[in-house]
């Protein structure tokens, strides 16, 4: 059958259904984000790819969830209820890693805070089941993703149920979707209920009885986990294990009163084709115009002109969720699909003639690590790039350079920018140097941003990233080349504070490096425990999953407080906490007047930021008496 495909933006209320002709939706779409018709945002997708199958598709976008009517726009739903908690877990979108209420929400018109409520995919399952007793609820988006077994939770600090449970969903799909989200709806639409849809992989569903699961791994009970941190590292990294398509099992999570959720394996990877098709459909590409009267949304400005060209990743960072969400097999769009869109990118009225990325979770991976992966799976107990990087790794820029060639000679294209950010390891391991150079020549204008995330070995291990000396190659290689170019380009590192496995004294280390390189960055990132990372659960548990080596983590806020001062330890501001870092270090060998000190001795410190002060307010009293000297200089008309 033929679908008429018409460029306009989904309905968003019962009025725009009934211009439509229609009389109800197949599927209500609860999202916590507002309606953008973008490729960047799961939501379009997700009802775009449901269009092209013949569904209809109404968008219920930030309803009030404290008024059960909002949810009910446009009547019962003929199939069910979608709901996404955004393109961010909501905890993530409200607060800082120090649990403070954030003052903006960049998915959100206006950028406003406060249109989404805290556990947002929780809170919408449980306001449709209010009214809505029997319909099926089908959960998913990153938020569900993330939270589809027990998990630890930062901001309750514990551990938390499925939020399958939580939500009173019938279905969750984690990853990507596009596969589960299509065949769900047609076993829908077929008249099967949706208590019987157990057998989609990508989904996680909740039973009675096991009687129909044959070869599932059974996970430590939730009562186990929310009580033995042991077991929930064990549990975690069993998980984390079975996340591939092709060698992930099947796995079973007990809960009290014979409950049971079961994690169905993860669906299989979209060839190149299929993702073409995802990013060839009809959307809008903007935020709804609804939205234009508050200012717009601002999350458009970071992907507006920016092109996807890959999924996934192997990298396997452990502070990264990407591993449980999109897995590691590497998904790409062909060149011509990405150069059809760029091509689109240029009709657009506030193009300027840069382009401001391409790539995905990282810019320069454009095929699978090694090609077993894409009939077996990849290695369960073995990443591609760490410690070093895997004897069969596949180490090619070509395609990508070849790409980024084509997009350079597009017209009206000036600059085709790679900001989404390189694996230095990986460029490192390249037996060439063309992509490097091409890089600094044409594609980074004035700094590349780097995440090296810490400069001590103890550090990296747990982090999942290459030894430290990997990376000061790089640093020169980078350096060198810009120096054969005539280019003053540089590194912006991206650091790290109190990840797992950093004491004082490793944060020391990090406040040397950056002494050396004479750099104070702006904005330090402290480790954010964010739901199913492996260093999230190291933080949790005080065990690295891997090993079940006992790990140091740093909890107490001030110790927080001061490896984060140590990075920024020119600060005025932060003197008393380095300081007192220094002393229960025991280096005090970095306070003095030496070249290699961090800081002065208490008193010298003290002249000197009073002798700062006296400068300031003279140079202060001096602009005011120019501007007074100026106005009554003026002549008279």
């Amino acid at each position: 059958m033929e679908i008429k495909m018409e460029r306009e933006f989904l309905p968003i209320c019962r009025e725009d259904m009934e211009k439509r002709g229609w009389t109800e939706v197949d599927f209500s779409y609860v999202i916590a984000d507002a309606y953008v018709d973008h490729p960047s945002f799961g939501h379009a997708i997700i009802s775009r790819i449901l269009e092209a199958h013949g569904f209809k598709v109404g968008i219920i976008a930030q309803p009030d969830w404290k008024n059960k009517d909002s949810i009910g726009i446009y009547g019962k739903p003929r199939l069910g209820f979608l709901i996404s908690g955004g393109n961010m877990d909501s905890m993530v979108n409200h607060y800082s890693v120090s649990k403070k209420r954030r003052q903006t929400d960049a998915f959100t018109p206006g950028g406003v805070i406060g249109k989404r409520p805290d556990y947002a995919t929780t809170v919408y399952g449980n306001l449709i089941r209010q009214t809505y007793k029997d319909i099926p609820i089908i959960i998913g988006g990153i938020e569900a993703s993330l939270r589809r077994m027990g998990h630890y939770d930062y901001w309750s600090n514990k551990v938390k149920r499925s939020i399958l449970l939580d939500s009173q969903a019938d279905l969750l799909l984690y990853g990507m979707g596009e596969h589960s989200i299509v065949e769900v709806a047609e076993a829908l639409e077929s008249g099967i209920s949706i208590k019987d849809i157990t057998f989609v992989n990508g989904t996680v569903y909740k039973t009675k009885t096991l009687e129909g699961v044959y070869d599932a791994v059974m996970l430590p009970s939730f009562t186990e986990i929310s009580n033995q941190k042991e077991s929930y590292a064990k549990s975690f990294y069993i998980q984390y294990n079975n996340t591939d398509p092709f060698s992930g099992k099947r796995l079973v999570e007990e809960y009290p009163n014979s409950c049971y959720i079961v994690q169905n394996p993860a669906s299989k990877p979209l060839t190149m084709q299929e993702m073409d098709d995802v990013y060839a459909l009809s959307y809008m590409r903007t935020y709804h115009p609804s939205y234009e009267a508050a200012g717009g949304v601002p999350a458009i400005r970071e992907v507006k002109f920016s092109l996807v060209s890959n999924r996934g990743c192997f990298g396997g960072c452990s502070f990264c969720a990407l591993t449980f969400h999109q897995g590691r097999i590497i998904q790409t769009r062909s060149h011509e699909s990405i150069i059809k869109e760029a091509e689109l990118l240029t009709e657009d009225k506030d193009f300027k003639g840069y382009i401001h990325d391409v790539g995905g979770p990282t810019a320069n991976f454009r095929h699978t690590s090694c090609e077993k992966q894409l009939t077996k799976g990849v290695c369960q107990n073995k990443q591609c790039l760490f410690p070093t990087p895997c004897k069969n790794l596949t180490v090619d820029h070509k395609d990508y350079l070849a790409l980024l060639r084509k997009l350079r000679q597009i017209p009206k294209v000036k600059k085709v920018f790679v900001r989404s950010g390189i694996r230095f390891d990986y460029v490192m391991a390249d037996k060439e140097d063309t992509f490097l150079k091409e890089l600094c020549e044409y594609h980074v204008s004035g700094q590349l941003k780097v995440a090296p995330e810490h400069v001590a070995d103890p550090v990296l291990k747990r982090m999942g990233k290459p030894e430290n000396s990997v990376y000061q190659k790089f640093e020169q290689k980078y350096k060198k080349i810009n120096e054969q170019l005539g280019k003053k380009q540089y590194l912006v590192p991206y650091l790290m504070s109190s990840h797992p496995g950093s004491t004082l004294k490793e944060a020391v280390i990090l406040a040397e490096y950056l002494r050396d390189l004479g750099y104070m960055p702006e904005q330090v990132q402290d480790f954010y425990p964010t739901p199913s990372t492996i260093s999230t659960c190291m933080y949790y548990t005080g065990f690295d999953p891997r090993t079940m080596e006992k790990v140091y983590v740093p909890i107490n806020p001030h110790e927080k407080a001061m490896q984060r001062a140590l990075i920024q330890y020119r600060n005025p501001a932060n003197y008393e906490l380095v300081l007192e870092a220094l002393k229960k270090a025991d280096r005090m060998d970095l306070v003095g007047f030496d070249k290699k000190c961090l800081i002065r001795p208490k008193e010298a410190a003290k002249k000197i930021q009073e002798q700062r002060n006296k400068n300031k307010k003279r140079e202060k009293e001096g602009k005011s008496k120019k501007t007074i000297r100026h106005v009554h200089g003026k002549k008279r008309g």
